[in-house]
């Protein structure tokens, strides 16, 4: 959809906190609160919102975000519409807050849902991984028994080989029949990841993500990959995706990484091109960040989107787990 330049637009920002119900712990890095980036955008009737929670690997924390995305303020107010914002913006929190902000607003004067403006099938549920901060093995597994039966599991690995193996294996045995991914989050070296691969093949595990350091992906040129090898770190942009071919099998994207579903939508088809499969993400934020990732991840093989579950407290009204499955009705976001 291309959009057209309203005029007399008004952008409202705020932040707001989404404590964690307990410390969530990856491959180094504590977390225990969720800060979030709130856009409005309003044309005087229709009122659009969206979230960005940035990246904080690439230090886009809150005060960047605010920055960012009040640097622009003139321009959206003066009529820069969801095209611009690609050019006005880099990649990150604030141009995904308000690429969505965009994308709901045109919704709402449009009186069609998102899905329908993005060319793409009604949204149907999907299954969803769930995922186990890094922890002693006994706790993660009492986690994952906590979980549907039916849910995918994705594990948080640290780098220390021997305890990541006492993970897997702990968490396989407690659920035989389960798809297991693990995610490395850049925990790994090219000299202490073959430690780690007899287990994970072993063990029947579907997905390692983002095993190296991001920038150090030239070290997985000619290696051999004996299970699909997923990034995130090292795909944060439509121009990142070229590169992964032959070093991955699996691009993850994220709306926080990316900028907004405008362009998580072009790497989906981009990656299809290149002969990709698609896998849809999150940086934690709450069902507000879900629902547009939720129409990316209608076009995705692997869907991880649980962020909520994370959360003391969500949106109301929020997606819905239920049977391994993710539902996010359109009253949340986007339904026009």
């Amino acid at each position: 959809m291309t959009t057209q330049s309203v005029h007399n637009l008004a952008l409202d920002l705020r932040v707001e906190r989404f404590p964690y119900h307990r410390p969530f712990r990856i491959s180094g890095h504590v977390f225990t609160e969720t800060e979030l980036l709130v856009a409005e955008i309003s044309d005087g009737t229709h009122r659009g919102r969206g979230e960005g929670a940035g990246v904080y690997y690439l230090g886009d924390d809150i005060a960047h975000m605010m920055s960012e995305a009040e640097r622009v303020r003139g321009a959206i107010e003066s009529g820069a519409t969801r095209e611009d914002l690609q050019q006005l913006l880099p990649p990150g929190g604030a141009r995904n807050a308000l690429d969505c902000a965009y994308w709901d607003l045109e919704a709402k004067q449009a009186g069609r849902p998102v899905w329908d403006l993005a060319g793409i099938d009604a949204p149907k549920p999907l299954r969803s991984t769930m995922t186990l901060g890094a922890d002693r093995p006994e706790v993660m597994v009492e986690g994952m028994l906590a979980f549907d039966p039916e849910t995918p599991i994705k594990v948080k690995l640290t780098g220390d080989v021997e305890e990541d193996i006492a993970r897997v294996i702990a968490i396989r045995s407690a659920r035989p029949d389960a798809w297991i991914g693990v995610d490395a989050n850049q925990g790994y070296s090219i000299e202490t990841l073959p430690g780690l691969l007899p287990t994970l093949v072993a063990n029947g595990v579907s997905l390692l993500e983002q095993p190296l350091r991001r920038g150090r992906e030239v070290g997985l040129d000619g290696f051999e990959r004996p299970l699909p090898f997923a990034a995130d770190e090292s795909a944060v942009t439509l121009a990142d995706t070229a590169s992964l071919v032959g070093r991955f099998d699996v691009v993850n994207i994220k709306l926080d990484k990316c900028g907004g579903l405008t362009e998580g939508l072009a790497i989906a088809r981009e990656a299809r091109r290149l002969g990709l499969d698609v896998m849809v993400g999150n940086m934690m934020g709450s069902s507000l960040s879900m629902a547009p990732s939720y129409v990316v991840g209608q076009l995705c093989d692997i869907v991880d989107l649980d962020g909520p579950i994370f959360l003391a407290r969500d949106r109301e009204p929020g997606v819905r787990y239920a049977g391994g499955m993710i539902h996010c009705p359109q009253e949340i976001w986007g339904g026009g």
